[in-house]
């Protein structure tokens, strides 16, 4: 079973919707037993970095993300948070990325959103993707470019697409949006 991690975000049932259009079944739970449990977990987010730490840490679901041994995948926000700190509210975050979330420097083209394409593709979660390949952005936040960067996009400056560090996966942009390119890293993604 697929776990698609509940913290008052947005986002969690277009994530669901590509799981089915994939053929996978997922459950939507902040219980932390199902989570553990889970095949695969995935944190996806769209929201705010401070708000939603808290509901983590609350829920006590922060030290079980870290906790996890499973392939996870975070999305946009899920990303943002699996990083060390973001600018956004002065948020400290999961820690699981050596990387810090800086907020774009320019406020007259953020934030950045619509199709933009990859470089530097590493990883299994990017076979048979290429840097013609457009996927689905929207955020006003980035993670800077560290030792886990996976993939970079060029948006004002570069930043960091993707991330992985052991069985942690992230992407900035949404897959879930990304039409067939997002079906396929998604499906990368489950057949880790």
């Amino acid at each position: 079973m697929i776990a698609i991690i509940k913290y008052n975000a947005g986002n969690i049932r277009s994530v669901q919707n590509a799981l089915i259009r994939l053929g996978y079944e997922s459950i939507v739970t902040d219980n932390p037993i199902e989570i553990i449990n889970a095949e695969k977990v995935i944190f996806p987010g769209v929201g705010e970095a401070s708000t939603t730490m808290k509901y983590l840490r609350e829920h006590g679901l922060d030290n079980i993300i870290k906790s996890l041994k499973q392939p996870v995948l975070g999305i946009c926000l899920g990303l943002q948070l699996m990083c060390r700190y973001s600018e956004e509210n002065d948020t400290e975050c999961l820690g699981i990325f050596d990387a810090d979330v800086k907020k774009f420097p320019s406020i007259d083209i953020v934030p950045h959103m619509g199709w933009n394409n990859l470089i530097n593709l590493q990883t299994a979660l990017f076979k048979n993707i290429s840097t013609n390949d457009d996927v689905y952005f929207v955020h006003s936040y980035f993670a800077e470019i560290c030792k886990d960067t996976i993939a970079i996009c060029n948006y004002i400056n570069p930043f960091s697409a993707a991330l992985q560090k052991d069985n942690f996966y992230a992407t900035q942009f949404h897959p879930e949006k990304s039409a067939s390119v997002g079906e396929k890293i998604l499906t990368n993604f489950l057949e880790l």
